[in-house]
């Protein structure tokens, strides 16, 4: 395993970073370009895995992208396999080089709680003026992609929520258009159990999922012996029998009783879904629990089962985010504080580079020891801008 290559305070070192992904003689304007058609993963049948049907769902939204082309020319042919019914149009334009991606961690690497790191939007708005894409790439379920999109442009960053991919918004889709096709139980216990924040609700809720728990104040209160009575009755009337799934998240509300309905509604057959299992959480310079010491009780509960997991390092979310941006990944690099998740999730992703940041949680020796190091590090973000000036 290579060691990272530290990059602060190193003008040479940093223009080479920047010229692997053609920053520093990029186009200050930014060019539209005809986007290419990305093969179409045949029609998934019934023995397809989730994952096969996701990259479908995927290959979907290249399409889709590659069809708001004003100057697409385009003609229609079958393009699965003979089995498939899906017929979509294929462009005729000749292909151009995919723009070039960067995926943005957020806290931890463009901010810490609500401190903002210096140089940041700088940076990032010279990343646009060069054209390429930028993706902010979250962990943090308690947002919705809007909520976020109102914190960068608050903060002095621009964005749109299409920008914005977090995990939340990966597993509400995954719910409503992935899971029911393998899982056809759900097509009537379609509700989903929540625990966490408005921001998963918000997600579900843009799919169309019915959903419970979460945020509503009737489980924000303390245990009861009568709680006790009613969820150990076998067809318990305090449980809700169109619930199939059981959703974990970042909760700041977390209690004993939204355990004992996460256990009961799981043991009843509902799936065991978490939308990312960080361990911890930046925030005003120090760590406090993450997502994954939410779930981790319940883990332990059911013999060390562990959720199925939407957040980095998950790679059905890198699927999504190239599907969505249509990027070659060897054109892109994801930028992040965690070695266990971020830097990970550009390495198992095949991404053309790794860079991590040393304003969030990794420190200098995770990085340079660990098992999932970067190919480059640097103090801090802004420190891109010494090789651009």
């Amino acid at each position: 395993m290579s060691t990272p290559e530290y990059l602060s305070g190193n003008k040479e070192a940093i223009q080479q970073f920047l010229d692997k992904f053609d920053v520093r003689h990029s186009p200050q304007t930014p060019t539209l370009l005809t986007p290419p058609l990305y093969p179409l993963t045949p029609a998934p049948t019934k023995k397809s895995s989730p994952q096969v049907f996701f990259r479908s769902w995927v290959a979907l939204g290249r399409v889709g992208l590659a069809l708001v082309s004003q100057s697409a020319i385009a003609c229609f042919r079958r393009i699965s396999s003979p089995n498939s019914s899906l017929y979509l149009p294929i462009l005729t334009h000749a292909r151009f080089p995919p723009t070039q991606v960067f995926l943005f961690d957020c806290d931890g690497v463009l901010w810490s709680g609500d401190h903002l790191f210096p140089g940041v939007p700088s940076t990032l708005d010279l990343l646009r003026k060069k054209n390429k894409q930028v993706v902010f790439v979250t962990n943090n379920s308690t947002k919705s992609r809007q909520d976020y999109k109102k914190k960068l442009e608050g903060m002095g960053i621009p964005a749109t929520a299409e920008e914005v991919f977090g995990s939340s918004y990966s597993a509400a889709v995954y719910i409503s258009r992935i899971l029911p096709q393998h899982h056809p139980q759900l097509k009537e216990r379609n509700k989903v159990f929540v625990v966490g924040e408005a921001g998963i609700e918000t997600e579900l809720d843009a799919e169309g999922v019915p959903h419970l728990g979460g945020t509503d104040p009737a489980y924000r209160r303390d245990v009861t012996p009568e709680d006790y009575k009613l969820l150990a009755q076998q067809d318990s009337p305090a449980l809700d029998p169109d619930v199939g799934v059981v959703l974990f998240g970042l909760d700041f509300h977390f209690n004993y009783l939204k355990l004992c309905y996460a256990y009961h509604y799981v043991r009843r057959g509902a799936l065991f879904l978490a939308t990312n299992t960080d361990s911890t959480l930046p925030s005003a310079g120090a760590l406090f629990p993450g997502a994954g010491s939410i779930s981790a009780p319940l883990v332990k509960m059911l013999g060390g089962q562990e959720p199925m997991a939407f957040g980095k390092p998950n790679q059905a979310m890198m699927d999504a985010i190239e599907g969505k941006f249509r990027f070659d990944r060897s054109k892109a690099c994801m930028v992040g504080d965690r070695a266990n998740t971020d830097i990970r999730f550009g390495l198992e992703g095949k991404l053309g580079g790794t860079l991590g940041v040393l304003t969030g949680v990794a420190t200098k020796e995770e990085f340079l020891e660990g098992d999932a190091r970067p190919h480059y590090y640097v103090d801090k973000l802004s420190d891109l801008l010494e090789g651009l000036e």
